[in-house]
């Protein structure tokens, strides 16, 4: 892996872990306008908290070293839980101003995910370290 492609993978990483943690933190303090936007959705209040521990959880999977399978499921998780928030949007008929966060939050995710460094990938049976 070259360096430019290392620079692209930590920016886009670094970013998608802080937007993640951002959200986390504001469900985990389940603040006013969160608790509001839940309702509007119609979700839980509950959910929240799941939502914010499981963010925390694959963030720091995400960036620690090894891991390899459990970064897959960590990818996998950011990309359900922002695709299901762009859906709910939808769903309620939402403006395209409020999946913004969402719809990039997946962006990121995939550009981490596709641009990680070797040692970062599940490869074959041996990396399967959790």
């Amino acid at each position: 892996m070259n360096k430019r492609n290392k620079i692209i993978y930590w920016v886009v990483t670094l970013w998608l872990a802080l937007g993640m943690t951002s959200t986390a933190i504001v469900q985990l303090l389940e603040t006013k306008d969160e608790t509001a936007m839940m309702a509007h959705l119609g979700y839980p209040r509950y959910l929240l908290i799941v939502l914010g521990v499981w963010k925390i959880a694959g963030v720091i999977t995400v960036l620690l070293p090894k891991f390899t399978l459990l970064k897959e499921w960590a990818y996998a998780s950011f990309f359900f839980a922002m695709s299901g928030a762009v859906v709910s949007h939808l769903v309620v008929a939402d403006g395209v101003i409020t999946m913004f966060g969402s719809t990039l939050l997946i962006v990121l995710t995939i550009i981490s995910w596709c641009s990680r460094p070797p040692e970062r990938k599940l490869i074959n049976a041996k990396s399967l370290s959790i």
